[in-house]
């Protein structure tokens, strides 16, 4: 690779380089890493707010307050947020590098308030499409600018622990943001996007508090492509040139796979929860039979009102609190190990963890399964852009950053429309309870179960049948495989798995091909 004279050898070279000590790492951050890693939790406080709840805001019948649509409807949903989320950030990472990281985010949170708001005045399916395309377009704008701020706030001897330590202090954002949109639903549906629309404009005030780095030669380049003494390529063609890097395109090709499995915690595993799995075990394990009636611990544990069972987002806010307290000691871990190796490890976990759900869907085997993805995500998610984060040029962080968005372009925007696809097509208690409703002789022609709106079949089996709800819960799911879908992701995931390990014996005969470098 090209090396400018400014830039250390290291801080663009394919070697690892040897990290500083956790507490050593923590210590050398700036202030502006801790700004930029508030911005990102009130980001993410206000995002998973939505999505940790859309699956069942989408899918919930009328009756129950929400929009009666089907799995596969949500899915083509999810599609369209992802598709525009993840392609805009691949430009928008350039133009970050170019007109200010400040700037971008200015305007991103505008986009994103605007987007909550469009949700919470149009309660529909449309209207809940039209504001999630709004939060894609703003995120995508968002993620770049933030995140070039961060890489230029730390470096190679301290970008482990940071990327680690930023990561968890996101999952704040990520564990209060669920917690708060389940109480926010119980009053009304409008409230949860209402809140969060007030939560990102924090975001606003943040932007006065700090320098952007490397702002001064951003407008030193600005002036001298103005006066015409630099001549400035399209974006297009800068993009397309480094794209051409083997060890860059082949890095978000295997990652594409990757971005294909991983997802599947959210779009799909709090429709299993609230389908499958009954949490009032967890409830009775921990408080006794008559639950608890403390507030506090029904806000913590994402409980239902009444204390008796826990919500899917509490089983799926499990991830974001195990980040939000442990990223730090996996953050000094992976720093010890390569690259590489850390991501290899962290995706067999996340292989583990989708194992276990398919396998089995009791509430504390799918606790378990949590806290092995959630490891494997603390070993594999962070470095994944730490990696490009610090290969990439120094004039082009933001870009590659925004490249990083390309595997997730390509694999969760796929994922968004199959994983919920397959899920209605293997797993979904309203589809297998309309076919157990035929079965029974209850409706043979299936004529007046295509009036029945999508998510009431279920109620409709259990007052037709007059047998408990559990009873026909564990009926459905011993006599269909509930957990194909789950297998299916857990198959990908093995072979990115392997991808990746090849990816790591590659990367490093490259390395040691390079003039060598001190750390």
């Amino acid at each position: 690779m090209n090396q400018t004279p400014e830039t250390p050898p290291s801080e663009t070279s394919l070697n690892d380089v040897k990290q500083l000590g956790l507490w050593a790492s923590i210590a050398s951050l700036s202030y502006v890493f801790w700004i930029v890693g508030g911005m990102e939790m009130i980001e993410r406080l206000a995002f998973y707010g939505v999505r940790s709840v859309a699956s069942i805001y989408v899918t919930r019948g009328a009756s129950d307050g929400g929009l009666g649509e089907t799995m596969a409807s949500f899915g083509t949903l999810l599609f369209f947020w992802s598709l525009i989320q993840s392609g805009g950030s691949i430009f928008t990472g350039g133009l970050s590098d170019r007109y200010g990281y400040k700037e971008t985010i200015f305007a991103s949170t505008l986009i994103k308030c605007f987007g909550y708001l469009v949700m919470a005045w149009f309660p529909s399916y449309w209207g809940f499409f039209g504001g999630a395309l709004f939060l894609a377009l703003g995120t995508a704008i968002f993620k770049p600018g933030i995140q070039g701020t961060l890489i230029r706030s730390c470096n190679r001897r301290n970008s482990s622990v940071a990327w680690g330590v930023f990561y968890q202090t996101v999952n704040i954002g990520a564990w209060i943001g669920p917690l708060i949109a389940m109480r926010m639903r119980q009053f009304e549906w409008s409230y949860v996007f209402y809140a969060n629309a007030a939560f990102i404009c924090l975001n606003l005030l943040l932007l006065l508090t700090y320098k952007e780095p490397g702002k001064k030669e951003r407008l030193e380049r600005r002036a001298q492509v103005k006066a015409g003494h630099v001549i400035e390529n399209s974006l297009f063609r800068e993009s397309l040139r480094e794209l051409k890097k083997p060890h860059l395109h082949f890095y978000l090709l295997i990652f594409s796979l990757w971005w294909f499995m991983f997802p599947m915690i959210w779009d799909v595993l709090p429709k299993y929860v609230e389908d499958w799995v009954d949490t009032g075990v967890i409830v009775r394990t921990l408080f006794g039979e008559d639950g608890t009636r403390s507030s506090v611990i029904h806000f913590l544990l994402g409980m239902k009102e009444g204390g008796m069972t826990i919500e899917p987002e509490g089983i799926v806010n499990i991830n974001a609190g195990m980040i939000m307290f442990t990223c730090f000691i996996f953050a000094g871990l992976s720093a010890r190990m390569r690259a590489t190796n850390s991501l290899l490890v962290g995706t067999i976990l996340v292989v583990v963890a989708l194992t276990l759900f398919g396998l089995f869907n009791l509430a504390w085997m799918c606790v378990a399964a949590m806290a092995v993805f959630s490891v494997g995500e603390m070993l594999a998610s962070p470095k994944f852009s730490e990696f490009l984060g610090n290969i990439a040029p120094p004039d082009k962080k933001a870009m590659w950053i925004g490249f990083s968005q390309a595997p997730i372009l390509i694999g969760a925007t796929i994922e968004a429309k199959v994983g919920p696809q397959l899920y209605h097509m293997w797993s979904d208690k309203d589809v297998l309870a309309r076919q157990l409703l035929v079965e029974r002789g209850v409706d043979p022609a299936g004529v007046t179960l295509q009036a029945l709106p999508a998510g009431e079949a279920f109620h409709k089996l259990v007052a037709v049948t007059g047998e408990a709800p559990e009873t026909l819960t564990r009926l459905l799911y011993e006599t269909h495989h509930i957990g194909a879908t789950w297998a299916f992701f857990a198959a990908v995931g093995l072979v990115s798995a392997a991808l990746i390990f090849i990816y790591g014996k590659w990367i490093r005969q490259l390395a040691r091909q390079e003039q060598p470098t001190r750390d």
